[in-house]
C-alpha cells in the first residue's frame, strides 16, 4: 500500500489540480492527486485541447475551399469524419499521457478514485478498483471542475441532443444543427460545424451573441457568422424539443412570436454547474452558492486547511485561470514571499471560432458604467500589411484607457490569431503599463501585433497607418 500521509492532496487532476500538485512538489511538499477518471481533466480530454484540434481541421478545410484566392488549385475537396475525430482524440490522449508523465517526474502520488472530506485532515477515497483508502493531509485543494448544465425540457440525451462531449465525437456529421447558447463553447461548435458544411442556427437568450464581450466585438462577430451562412437568433428562447427518429424539432420564441425548426442535432451550451456533490462538504464551513464553492482571493474556503480552485470555485471558467489559481494557492500555503491574490480582471478570455475573439479587462460600457473617463482606440485588420498578405483582412483591435491615468483598462480583439495576440496586453496589465510604455514599445514588422500598437496610438489620436 502506498503511503497515505501527505502535506498536500489535490482532489481532481484537471489543469488547476495537476499544476497545483507540480508546484507543491517543486516547493518540497509531499503531494498526492486523487483523480476519478482522466488525468488532465475535462480540458485536456474533452474540452480545450480536442476542440482546438477539431477547429484546426475546420480552419484548414476552410482555407482549402478558398485555395484559388491564394493562387492554388485544389480539386475534389472532401473530409472523413472518422479521421477528424480520431485526430482530435489522439491529440487529447497524447497530452493526457504527458500529464501522467509529469506526475511521475515530480514524484506525485496519484490515486485513481473518488475522494470526499472525512473529518479534520482526513480524506476518504473510493478507489476505482473497488478498494477504499483513507488519506491524511495537512492541506487539501478541491479542484473537481464542472459539467455541462441541463435546462428543464432541454436535457441532453447524448443521441439527438448533445453536450460538448458528444459534439466532439459525432458518429456522423449532421447536415443541420441548432446550438443553444452563444458563449465561447456554443460559438466554437457552431463555427466548426458551419465551416464543415452544416446548416447552423444559434439561439441566444440575451440580445447579442458572445454576451461577455465588448458590444462592438459581438456585433462584428454576428455579421461575420451570418456572412458565412450561419443563422443567429438573439433575444430568443427554446421552449420545447420534440424528438423524432433522427431529427429534433425545436420551438423558438423571439419577440413574442414562435417558430419551429427541425434539425438533425441540437447542441446544448447553456453554461456549467460545479461538481460539488459527494465531496463531504456537509458539516464543514465550506459554502456553496449557485453550485460553486465560495472562496476568498487566496482560494480559502473557510474550512481550516481546505482550499478550492478552478471551475468548481466560480468564474471565469477557464483552464488558465485554474492553473494560475493553483500556483498562487500552493505558494500561499507554503509561505512564499511576494504572492499576489487572484485578480480575475487580468485573466484573458479566448474564443477559437472563425474569426477568433479575445479580450482582457473591462469593456468600454463597463468602464463608463464605473464613471471612468476613457480614451478608446481602434485599428482594423484591413490597415495591416500582414493581415492582407495572409488573406485575413476582417477584424479589429480595440483598446480602452483611463483618460486621467493612462491605465490600460481593457483590450478587445476579433480576427485572425487574436487568441495569440491577447497575451501582449495581459503582460501589459500585469506590469501596470500605461499608454506611454505601449507607445514606446517597438513591434516587429510585418506582424499582426503591429495592430496592437496602432490601436494604442489611435486612442490618443496618433495612429499612423489609417
Amino acid at each position: 500500500m502506498a503511503d497515505t500521509n501527505f502535506d498536500l492532496i489535490v482532489v481532481g487532476g484537471g489543469p488547476g489540480g495537476y499544476v497545483a500538485a507540480i508546484r507543491a512538489a517543486q516547493l518540497g511538499m509531499k503531494t498526492a492527486v486523487v483523480e476519478r477518471e482522466h488525468m488532465g481533466g475535462i480540458c485536456l480530454n474533452w474540452g480545450c485541447i480536442p476542440t482546438k484540434a477539431l477547429l484546426r481541421t475546420s480552419e484548414v478545410y476552410g482555407l482549402i475551399k478558398h485555395a484559388d484566392a491564394y493562387g492554388l488549385t485544389v480539386k475534389d475537396v472532401s473530409f472523413d469524419p472518422k479521421k477528424i475525430v480520431e485526430r482530435s482524440r489522439k491529440v487529447a490522449n497524447q497530452l493526457s499521457n504527458g500529464v501522467k508523465g509529469l506526475m511521475r517526474k515530480n514524484k506525485i502520488t496519484v490515486f485513481d478514485g473518488t475522494a470526499k472530506l472525512a473529518g479534520a485532515g482526513k480524506l476518504a477515497v473510493a478507489m476505482n478498483d473497488k478498494s477504499n483508502v483513507t488519506l491524511s493531509y495537512k492541506n487539501v485543494i478541491l479542484a473537481t471542475g464542472a459539467r455541462a448544465r441541463n435546462l428543464p425540457g432541454l436535457e441532453a440525451d447524448g443521441k439527438l441532443v448533445w453536450t460538448y462531449k458528444e459534439a466532439m465525437v459525432p458518429p456522423e456529421f449532421p447536415k443541420s444543427l441548432l446550438v443553444i447558447g452563444s458563449g465561447a463553447i456554443g460559438i466554437e461548435f457552431a463555427s466548426f460545424y458551419r465551416t464543415m458544411g452544416a446548416e447552423v442556427t444559434v439561439c441566444e437568450v440575451v440580445d447579442r451573441i458572445l454576451p461577455v464581450e465588448d458590444e462592438e466585438v459581438s456585433a462584428f462577430a454576428k455579421r461575420a457568422f451570418e456572412k458565412q451562412g450561419m443563422k443567429i437568433l438573439t433575444a430568443a428562447t427554446v421552449s420545447n424539443l420534440k424528438k423524432g427518429d433522427n431529427t429534433v424539432t425545436a420551438t423558438i420564441t423571439q419577440a413574442g412570436k414562435s417558430q419551429e425548426i427541425t434539425v438533425d442535432r441540437v447542441i446544448s451550451a447553456v453554461g456549467i454547474v460545479g461538481n460539488v456533490e459527494n465531496l463531504g462538504l456537509e458539516g464543514t464551513r465550506v459554502k456553496v452558492e449557485k453550485t460553486h464553492i465560495v472562496i476568498d482571493p487566496w482560494g480559502f474556503t473557510g474550512e481550516p486547511n481546505v482550499y478550492a480552485i478552478g471551475d468548481v470555485a466560480g468564474p471565469p471558467w477557464l483552464a488558465h485561470k485554474a492553473m494560475h489559481e493553483g500556483v498562487l494557492v500552493v505558494e500561499k500555503i507554503a509561505g512564499v514571499k511576494g504572492v499576489h491574490p487572484m485578480k480575475t480582471e487580468n485573466i484573458p478570455g479566448c474564443t477559437y471560432s472563425q474569426p477568433q475573439v479575445a479580450s482582457i479587462g473591462m469593456t468600454e460600457a463597463a468602464a463608463k458604467a464605473k464613471g471612468l473617463q476613457v480614451k478608446v482606440g481602434k485599428f482594423p485588420f484591413i490597415g495591416n500589411g500582414k493581415a492582407i498578405a495572409l488573406g485575413e483582412p476582417e477584424g479589429f483591435i480595440k483598446t480602452i484607457f483611463d483618460a486621467k491615468t493612462g491605465e490600460l483598462l481593457g483590450a478587445h480583439m476579433i480576427g485572425a490569431e487574436v487568441t495569440e495576440l491577447i497575451q501582449g496586453y495581459s503582460v501589459a496589465r500585469t506590469l501596470e503599463t500605461t499608454e506611454a510604455e505601449l507607445m514606446a514599445t517597438v513591434f516587429p514588422h510585418p506582424t499582426l501585433s503591429e495592430m496592437m500598437h496602432e490601436s494604442v496610438l489611435a486612442a490618443y489620436g496618433r495612429t499612423l497607418h489609417i
